[in-house]
């Protein structure tokens, strides 16, 4: 059998980013700043570091600043340039030479499977990964890096995992999944049950913004029946790829943070910003002082 290598990363970036309003009025949720990074930028070098060449972001109205963004920019480049500031000039060419960045309109907003859906020509007959640039992903090694050595390990579809105990489950696709024998940290999946009552989980294994799907996903998002509103949901495409093949959850080893939620968003700046190699040792000392 032939190795099938992922090359093509698809970002599904057209939603309205309504649990942000009114910050997300003009400007792209993807577009929020998480210290000095917007949150789509955190996404596609991740997909850059775990092999990824080319990037499908799929936009919609009011989204041009992303492209902007991963352009070059002449007018800065020569201002920073004539200024010496080599260090920023570098910064802003580094982020229009991440990847070959290429983008498709979902004209309405009709579920993740739609959004998925509309990539289908761009990607072509081969396998993909596809990252929610909501769910920000603190690891030692990318966590797309460790899901795609496990696409190669199985040659099937695979879907990011993290435990959640308890009623918190409910908020999420829940996987009815066994360990691999062979590998802990692979689930062979057998169903999926979205968003289910905490007693009627099958596992504490939920699905999160982070998957490797090969090129017949897209025939199953085209036969799927819409639910509410017309939404096609990605979650019922897998269920029917179940039939025809293998897939796997994968429990990937980091921290995720919820970047499309307010708190959680900002429990990220913080985390993010002790981290960070110029800000962190002036802005812990600076929360120390902080009064409770």
């Amino acid at each position: 059998m032939t190795l099938q290598k992922i090359r093509k990363a698809v970002f599904p970036a057209a939603g309205m980013g309504t649990r942000f309003l009114p910050a997300t009025k003009a400007t792209p949720k993807e577009m929020l700043c998480l210290v000095d990074k917007p949150l789509i930028q955190y996404g596609v070098e991740e997909a850059v570091a775990a092999g990824c060449t080319e990037i499908i972001i799929v936009t919609g109205r009011g989204k041009t600043t992303m492209e902007d963004h991963f352009d070059k920019s002449a007018e800065l480049e020569a201002s920073l340039a004539a200024k010496n500031k080599t260090a920023l000039l570098e910064i802003a060419r580094s982020v229009s030479k991440l990847a070959k960045i290429s983008y498709v309109r979902q004209p309405e907003a009709l579920g993740l499977g739609h959004a998925v859906l509309m990539a289908k020509e761009l990607v072509g007959n081969e396998p993909f990964a596809v990252l929610l640039p909501d769910d920000i992903v603190d690891a030692t090694v990318p966590c797309m890096k460790q899901m795609v050595e496990a696409f190669y390990e199985t040659q099937s579809s695979i879907l990011g995992s993290e435990v959640v105990e308890g009623p918190a489950i409910s908020a999420y696709g829940c996987l009815d999944c066994t360990p691999d024998p062979k590998n802990p940290r692979l689930l062979a999946v057998k169903n999926m049950v979205e968003k289910p009552k905490f007693e009627d989980a099958p596992s504490p294994n939920a699905i999160i913004g982070r998957y490797i799907l090969t090129p017949r996903i897209f025939e199953m998002i085209e036969t799927i029946t819409p639910g509410a509103g017309g939404e096609l949901q990605l979650t019922d495409a897998i269920k029917a790829l179940l039939q025809y093949e293998k897939v796997y959850g994968f429990i990937y080893e980091g921290k995720r943070h919820d970047a499309g939620d307010k708190l959680g968003f900002l429990k990220a700046t913080v985390e993010f910003a002790l981290k960070h190699p110029q800000l962190g040792t002036d802005f812990r000392a600076w929360l120390k002082t902080f009064p409770v």
